[in-house]
């Protein structure tokens, strides 16, 4: 692992140095179609075509002189250096409230003698009554009321989209809180990552919520210093403004644009409508491109002011000085638009100015950016979006070259 990269990303598009990911696994095969819907998934991914879309999109980013980070790794290797680290994962993972005290207690204490790597599974693909150890409580009413196929903890098959769960901005780590129940935990896990691995020994950290809910997928580094919050399905107004007034806090930013967006599963976060794709430079779905608004929140000597809400590139480009914000748009027709957004044109991740990976499949809205001097580079992605999510919903940026 290369240790050389400086942490931290003031933008979006900015040399990418380092990227956590998290290769799916185990977790996905605990997809049915009874639980698929309450999980998050659209549909039961081939889960080895997955893995190979997913390898590839790895092997691109390290072609490219990326570090690539992989959350299994990151906490197997968390697991076996730190007692503490192990505590909390089981901790997180065990709920008393669900399983009774009895069989709670008993579960926690036979984890705590489980290998890393075989605890690394179970906190990430989870367990089931049937799995539960031979010698478990007996006497619990929990065990003896639940259906063998019921998880005792639950899987994690969002953890593929390790955008969310954390982002950097400047030289600081931000954990967020995921809104839905499905999701709640994956925070646990990138916070005991952080928390403990030798990787991010002093990583320091900025906005960290237990209450409002941020996710990270919302959260877009417009320019050094300015932020775009998304606010819609998953984060809240008040995740929105808790996190803007920490960041001035902590001078990681002195403005942040909030952004309303639609409450629905196709945009139910701001990168699945728009990202940048160079330092001036948007890909945005055109069916919004006119009705995007945006609060604008800037820091004051005496606090913050509050304006608007005014269109969202309007008040975008003022915020980063320039004189306007090219956008590019996903598809040239009404339908091609919209199949295309839904999937995940408009997700894109940067590697550099200009240049981002991008799904094959959204044939328009790639050829759209070739067309405007980006450089795309394609992978499949025919698994991996059964979740709703891109390029930039699989990838945390860790380490990126700062923007001037």
């Amino acid at each position: 692992m290369n240790t050389k990269a400086v942490l931290g990303a003031n933008s979006e598009v900015g040399t990418l140095r380092a990227v956590l990911l998290h290769r799916p696994g185990d977790e996905l095969k605990r997809l049915t179609p009874r639980n698929n819907d309450q999980l998050l998934f659209d549909g039961l991914p081939w889960v080895d075509r997955a893995q190979e879309e997913h390898d590839a999109f790895a092997d691109l980013l390290r072609s490219r002189g990326v570090d690539v980070m992989l959350l299994s790794d990151l906490l197997t290797e968390a697991l076996t250096v730190s007692g503490a680290a192990r505590m909390q994962g089981i901790g997180a993972a065990v709920n008393p409230q669900k399983l009774g005290h009895t069989l709670a207690h008993e579960l926690s204490d036979h984890l705590r003698r489980v290998p890393a790597a075989e605890l690394s599974i179970l906190l990430t693909a989870g367990m089931t009554f049937d799995e539960l150890p031979v010698d478990a409580s007996s006497s619990s009413l929990v065990r003896r009321m639940h259906h063998g196929g019921d998880f005792v903890i639950d899987p994690l098959p969002n953890l593929l989209f390790t955008r969310d769960s954390s982002f950097w901005i400047g030289p600081r780590v931000a954990i967020t809180s995921l809104a839905l129940p499905a999701r709640a935990r994956e925070s646990s896990l990138t916070d005991l990552i952080y928390a403990h691995h030798p990787r991010f020994l002093g990583a320091r950290r900025a906005y960290e919520s237990h209450t409002a809910p941020v996710e990270g997928g919302d959260v877009v580094l417009l320019a050094p210093g300015v932020v775009a919050v998304g606010v819609g399905e998953r984060t809240t107004p008040a995740g929105a403004e808790a996190l803007a007034r920490s960041v001035f806090e902590d001078d990681l930013a002195h403005t942040v644009l909030v952004v309303p967006i639609e409450q629905q599963r196709a945009s139910m976060h701001l990168d699945t409508v728009c990202t940048m794709v160079d330092v001036d430079a948007v890909v945005m779905y055109p069916a919004i491109q006119h009705t995007l608004s945006a609060f604008t929140i800037h820091r004051e000597d005496s606090g913050v002011s509050i304006r608007g809400a005014d269109p969202f590139l309007e008040a975008a480009a003022d915020a980063m000085g320039i004189g306007k914000l090219r956008v590019i748009d996903t598809g040239l027709d009404n339908v091609t638009a919209e199949r295309e957004q839904w999937d995940d044109g408009n997700n894109t991740l940067a590697l550099a100015p200009g240049v981002v990976v991008a799904y094959e499949r959204n044939v328009e809205t790639n050829a759209r950016l070739e067309a405007s001097g980006i450089e795309v580079l394609r992978i499949a992605g025919s698994e991996l979006g059964s979740g709703r999510g891109g390029p930039r919903c699989m990838s945390c940026p860790v380490a990126r070259d700062p923007l001037q």
